[in-house]
């Protein structure tokens, strides 16, 4: 199979992107832009994502830059776990698309804008995902960073919005110059940027040099991820981002992070794996704490949700943590149990954001206590909140229980029991700020009943997301078999 169809998924979007942008520029001012362009957007994610799984079988291939002297310098691989990350990327642009097709209609008149960075936002994943150079890795990263920053900022006219964007934009600058300079260290101390050559050289490396560098590559990417102590943007990003962003920034983002973190790990360091499973089991407590504790007194949705999601980036991490080669089966090397959470928070927190889409939209607040008696204005989306929330959780039948139930596995088969043991605690203590939404929907008082109707797309997403989140716990193995195929290649490199 040749290069380009291997990298048919990244061509389609390229193109749709550009399409979209040139449509905007013949339609200025036309109602066209608003009805068509997110349908076109959509489309070619459709397309993109068809592309991915026809690759699928032909996954496992490398190819790179010519050289005169080397031959070719590897770049990229489209292999399994790369496809993995393709597919959440599409999806996540498919659903943050749909959801914010009323939103961006409302509050923007930048419409084709909007749809054409969300896809370059996508695109940047995709390049992300398949990165096996040091180099690749820092210049997708630097593209999804550019691309995020743009759209934090999207609503020109609130100040909430630029600020947000001001502040993600700096920290974010920080965190790629520490990230590149652990870069650099790695390429000194093994003179490579391939990361299996790395792999390779790390015999003859300076202990202390790989050290320091591990440690400023985990603080760049913990950035990322939102993994505390590099959480700091994380709030006041999705607080003042518009909401449809911020969808893409808790799920997009963090997939992206996960993405180059494990591949970093796993193939480039496994030589290092006892000093990054410290590392990561140190920084997988501190978030799931900071970032349940502090959600407990948050007011504001968006920002009670940023807390959460940094939370789960805690859960995550510690299958990272008790990731082992060893391992006899695959279902306990920690990777698939990532994997797995990871697709299941896709549709969670999609689904979560996209009701509170429709909320700001009919209620323009995002203020929990205004969700006040909303089961007798919307009992589809008062059920759809407790659904998600539940897998949030992780309580069955949910996806966010499957997720957690192999996450915490992975580590207690690798007696990280006290690790495990925090983790579980924590799904304990975010049962309180949860339901004290869910308080506020099910048994407050609000002396306005209006009813409150999504639109059809809207509600579509809804049931989607919905469905998914129960279908992955109900219906579990073939996702199980999914994440386990797609973890399977970095069991191959060892």
């Amino acid at each position: 199979m040749n290069e380009l169809l291997l990298l048919s998924p990244e061509i389609v979007i390229t193109i749709v992107a550009f399409a979209v942008l040139t449509l905007d520029i013949i339609w200025k001012g036309d109602q066209r832009s608003a009805k068509i362009l997110p349908w076109v957007a959509f489309g070619g994610v459709v397309v993109a994502l068809l592309a991915t799984l026809n690759v699928w079988p032909a996954s496992s291939s490398e190819f790179g830059i010519a050289t005169d002297s080397a031959g070719l310098i590897p770049i990229m691989a489209v292999d399994k776990m790369a496809l993995f990350f393709k597919v959440m990327a599409l999806l996540t642009v498919a659903l943050v698309g749909l959801s914010a097709v009323e939103y961006i209609e409302k509050n923007s008149p930048f419409r084709g804008e909007f749809y054409a960075l969300t896809l370059f936002a996508g695109l940047s994943l995709m390049f992300l995902s398949s990165a096996t150079n040091l180099v690749m890795i820092y210049l997708s990263l630097e593209f999804l960073s550019i691309t995020s920053y743009i759209l934090t900022g999207y609503l020109r006219r609130d100040n909430r919005s630029i600020e947000a964007a001001l502040k993600y934009f700096l920290y974010g600058a920080l965190a790629s110059g520490v990230m590149l300079y652990g870069f650099s260290l790695l390429y000194g101390a093994t003179g490579s940027v391939d990361l299996a050559t790395i792999a390779v050289n790390l015999g003859s490396a300076n202990v202390f040099l790989v050290v320091a560098s591990v440690t400023l590559i985990l603080a760049g990417f913990g950035f990322k991820i939102a993994a505390v102590p590099f959480h700091q943007w994380s709030p006041d990003a999705y607080q003042g981002a518009p909401t449809p962003i911020t969808a893409f920034l808790s799920v997009g983002s963090k997939a992206a992070g996960f993405a180059v973190l494990i591949r970093v790990l796993v193939v480039a360091l496994p030589a290092y794996s006892f000093n990054w499973t410290v590392i990561l089991s140190m920084v997988a407590i501190l978030t799931m704490t900071v970032g349940n504790l502090t959600a407990l007194w948050q007011k504001d949705m968006k920002r009670m949700l940023a807390y959460s999601s940094i939370a789960q980036a805690g859960y995550m991490l510690i299958g990272l943590a008790a990731f082992t080669s060893q391992s006899s089966d695959n279902w306990s090397n920690g990777v698939q149990g990532v994997l797995l959470f990871l697709f299941a928070y896709l549709f969670t927190n999609l689904g979560v954001f996209a009701v509170v889409i429709v909320l700001e939209n009919k209620l323009g607040t995002t203020n929990i206590a205004d969700y006040a008696g909303l089961i007798r204005r919307s009992p589809f989306l008062s059920i759809a909140l407790v659904i998600f929330f539940l897998s949030l959780i992780g309580i069955p039948p949910t996806g966010g229980f499957m997720g957690k139930l192999l996450v915490f596995g992975a580590a207690i088969d690798q007696k990280l029991y006290v690790l495990a043991g925090i983790g579980i605690l924590n799904s304990v203590i975010s049962v309180y700020y949860y339901f004290g939404v869910v308080r506020q929907v099910f048994f407050a008082q609000e002396s306005d009943e209006t009813p409150i109707q999504p639109g059809f797309v809207m509600n579509a997403v809804i049931t989607v997301t919905m469905v998914m989140t129960l279908i992955l716990a109900l219906y579990g193995q073939p996702f199980i078999q999914f994440a386990t195929d797609s973890a399977d290649i970095l069991a191959a490199t060892f």
